[in-house]
């Protein structure tokens, strides 16, 4: 997918001016609340006309102020997931699924139901009326809606937002299924670092109406980790866990850690944030921590007032935060060693 969009557009006070170019499948847009990110989306869909400029989606012209074009939203391809469902109450299940379907044009037909319906695990769910269904479940039928249009390029509007934690990271793998199962390329806008971390592998963050930078989503949590309230928010992947005394061991890569909390799940992603970190130049005698890792201090970065500290440990990645100070103190430079304490309860396990 390449997208440009060079557009302008004013709404009183407010002003939205954009000239960007992005290929990709998966591209995040990120932002405060009223930063510009859905009325952005809103124009790109067809659903606002900008003031003046040009949108051209893989070489087609969406709109062009000089060239008098401005394509309907039916005709885009374009389709899109809300923060709220918006699935029609006197349709069930099937008839919602099928409502974009059946006003697709038949050559665009690419999507088997059947196929739909096993990837999002619908199929029980096929008789039943949107309104006896969880949020979770509504949230897959209109994804699976949406998929259904046949489209070529999928927007998605803030659509975790309204659901809990333990709802937010169970739909999070169907949102990356489809797009990689029908290979859909997709806008995932969000106001929520963790989300642009696991759904996208470009970003684009907005403000004051603005494209302000282009990074990875990586990329973007680093330069945010001084000014955030919770640093830098390490993902780690953790396997299966055993009971060791009144803790819990997890496998991580090559090394082990100590965990307060337990999962019954082989694959779990746990939270650890940089705050949580505590660095030693040597080995402790005595620590209250349950983990200490020895590592090596790859890089160094700046964000704020902080230093990022980036860490090989056992094959595993880690980011501790620091101030400057420390960083004299301690000597800590890039292919030093170092020993990082974390306690067993400073690990927030990602509901899955």
């Amino acid at each position: 997918m390449q997208l440009v969009m060079n557009i302008k557009k004013s709404f009183g006070s407010f002003a939205l001016e954009t000239d960007f170019t992005i290929t990709g499948q998966k591209t995040g847009i990120f932002g405060t609340s009223g930063s510009g990110k859905s009325t952005l989306v809103s124009m790109l869909a067809g659903l606002v006309r900008p003031d003046s400029g040009e949108i051209v989606l893989d070489g087609e012209c969406l709109f062009s102020s000089t060239e008098r074009i401005n394509m309907r939203p039916e005709q885009r391809r374009i389709a899109m997931v809300f923060q709220q469902h918006s699935l029609f109450p006197h349709l069930n299940v099937t008839h919602n699924l099928l409502y974009g379907f059946k006003r697709c044009r038949p050559e665009h037909r690419s999507i088997d139901f059947d196929v739909l319906v096993e990837v999002l695990k619908l199929g029980a769910l096929l008789d039943r009326g949107v309104s006896n269904l969880s949020g979770g479940e509504q949230q897959r039928v209109a994804l699976g809606r949406a998929i259904l249009a046949n489209p070529r390029l999928l927007l998605m509007d803030e659509p975790l937002s309204a659901l809990d934690d333990s709802l937010r990271f169970q739909i999070i793998p169907y949102l990356k299924s489809v797009s990689e199962q029908f290979d859909i390329p997709y806008l995932f806008i969000s106001h929520s670092l963790l989300e642009m971390r696991l759904m996208a592998d470009q970003v684009l963050n907005v403000a004051g109406g603005r494209i302000v930078g282009i990074s990875s989503a990586e990329e973007l949590a680093r330069q945010r980790l001084g000014s955030s309230q919770v640093g830098y928010i390490n993902l780690l992947k953790l396997g299966r866990p055993s009971e060791s005394g009144t803790m819990y061991a997890y496998p991580w890569g090559a090394a082990q850690l100590l965990l307060s909390a337990g999962s019954e799940s082989d694959k779990s992603i746990a939270e650890l944030s940089s705050k949580d970190i505590i660095l030693f130049k040597q080995h402790p005698e005595a620590i209250s921590a349950r983990n200490l890792l020895q590592c090596t201090v790859r890089s160094l970065f700046s964000s704020g007032r902080k230093i990022g500290v980036e860490m090989e440990c056992g094959g595993n990645t880690l980011i501790s935060e620091v101030v400057q100070d420390a960083v004299n103190e301690l000597g800590i430079a890039p292919g030093g060693t170092v020993f990082a304490a974390i306690k067993a309860s400073a690990f927030r396990m990602l509901p899955g």
